[in-house]
């Protein structure tokens, strides 16, 4: 079964997040490496994401932050709006 991933019809917005990020980690990771498995391929990505995408890597859409600190402050100011 497909389901449709976004509300609007044929909006090149709606995949520019995604896009820009396959395109960075293509560019810093699956071109500068020569992978020998399709395990050594899946951990590598595994860790670029979750090691120095998410945790070390500034991002320029986040105001320069870590995603990790970003989304923590984002649900903090969340909190405090609620009380």
């Amino acid at each position: 079964m497909v389901t449709q991933s976004t509300i609007r019809r044929t909006n090149c917005w709606d995949y520019a997040v995604a896009e820009s990020f396959f395109k960075t980690l293509k560019v810093e990771l699956i071109y500068g490496h020569d992978f020998k498995t399709i395990n050594q391929a899946k951990t590598c990505i595994f860790e670029y994401i979750e090691i120095w995408y998410n945790r070390k890597r500034l991002h320029s859409s986040l105001s320069t932050k870590l995603p990790m600190k970003w989304n923590k402050n984002f649900i903090n100011l969340k909190m405090r709006h609620r009380a």
